[in-house]
């Protein structure tokens, strides 16, 4: 699986330990910026980055970090076939992908410490949709909400 990350200063550090993790997990990461620490740097250059290479599919998986997580959530969702969240538990990291086909994780920087944050990207990366009958009629949905909204 091919995951790609980015984050803003809210993130940076935070994205450099989960680079590490991930590739301890035994997976591709490709960090897709920034690559330095800049405090005048903005959510929405470094994830935008990130919500491309997941709409065009070039990977399967996204991380996005900020302080919160939520304006990085805000700006991925502007993309054609992204459907991110901002989760700060191990249930929902894991159940957004489970039930809602969820391919881009946003976390906050500033809220949740690094061992969390470590189980967190854990349970998104290991998660698969579960094509039960009822989440695919979900999906489906979805798809149709953004055919709608996206041409």
């Amino acid at each position: 699986m091919k995951i790609c990350i980015s984050a803003d200063h809210g993130g940076f550090e935070l994205k450099n330990l989960l680079i590490k993790h991930i590739k301890v997990l035994g997976f591709e990461v490709v960090d897709l910026g920034a690559k330095i620490n800049d405090p005048e740097d903005d959510y929405p250059d470094t994830t935008e980055v990130v919500a491309k290479s997941i709409s065009d599919k070039t990977y399967e998986k996204g991380i996005v970090l900020c302080g919160s997580g939520v304006g990085a959530s805000v700006v991925a969702n502007k993309f054609k076939n992204v459907r991110a969240a901002t989760c700060h538990d191990l249930y929902s990291a894991a159940q957004g992908v489970e039930h809602d086909d969820m391919n881009v994780l946003c976390l906050g920087g500033r809220i949740i410490s690094e061992g969390l944050a470590k189980d967190i990207v854990k349970e998104f990366i290991n998660a698969k949709f579960d094509p039960q009958e009822r989440f695919e009629r979900r999906k489906k949905k979805i798809e149709k909400i953004e055919k709608q909204n996206f041409n």
